[in-house]
């Protein structure tokens, strides 16, 4: 059984060792930039929106609704 495990490490390896100059791992010249604008932007409509309903239904009388038109 450690004879065909030491077979199967060595054929592995004999795999592996073309690519070993294929494969390079090197740090960016310049720090990885994530644009979240758009994201933000939503988060911020949302809170608006939410504070908005919340002042109209506090103060009614400020912010009448209108009535639909009757059929």
């Amino acid at each position: 059984m450690t004879l065909r495990r030491t077979l199967q490490a060595a054929g592995g390896a004999a795999l592996v060792l073309p690519l070993a100059g294929c494969i390079s791992v090197s740090p960016p010249d310049k720090p990885i930039e994530i644009n979240l604008n758009v994201t933000i932007k939503q988060e911020v409509l949302v809170k608006l929106q939410r504070d908005v309903e919340q002042l109209i239904q506090e103060n009614p009388e400020a912010f009448p609704q209108q009535q639909p038109p009757r059929q």
